[in-house]
């Protein structure tokens, strides 16, 4: 006999413009998960970032990278977050926190979503402390040089640094 009662899925948004995708975004997302009954990684598009990664580059390393979480997908999202969410049903946006540095302006993001939506919730989420000081940026920086990024990338993502530098990635 049922109750009656239907459960609602949990869904969650996880916006990034991940150029490239690292261990570190996928430590939060292995974390998010575990909350949640999907996450959707929302691909951003921010025309203030210059990226190295076409959109479709980004989407196809983010997929390569998630083959092991079933209840992960990526949409496209070259909007306002918080409409990407109400359009996907999710009540949640997941943001990554490495450092205290990234709170003041994760914390102002996260109350003008609210401002925009007021049922949205931001959830931090820290990475292991084996990632506390790794972004993109970084990646892209020492790949840029030819060292050695393999602990901090999925292979694909490597194999795809190395495509772009021409380089001897290790």
């Amino acid at each position: 006999m049922t109750s009656g009662i239907q459960h609602q899925s949990k869904i969650a948004i996880y916006p990034g413009t991940f150029d490239p995708i690292t261990f570190g975004h996928l430590d939060v997302l292995k974390r998010a998960v575990v909350m949640f009954d999907r996450v959707i990684v929302a691909l951003a598009v921010n025309p203030k970032k210059a990226t190295l990664f076409s959109w479709a580059e980004r989407k196809e390393m983010i997929l390569d990278s998630i083959q092991d979480l079933p209840n992960v997908e990526v949409g496209d999202s070259p909007g306002l977050m918080v409409d990407f969410a109400k359009d996907h049903n999710a009540t949640a946006l997941i943001r990554g926190l490495r450092a205290i540095s990234d709170f003041e302006y994760e914390f102002q993001m996260a109350l003008m979503n609210r401002q925009l939506s007021p049922d949205m919730i931001t959830v931090f989420l820290m990475p292991h402390a084996a990632y506390t000081y790794l972004n993109s940026t970084i990646v892209k920086e020492v790949a840029s040089f030819g060292g050695d990024v393999s602990k901090l990338v999925p292979p694909g993502v490597l194999q795809r640094l190395q495509d772009k530098f021409k380089t001897g990635l290790k």
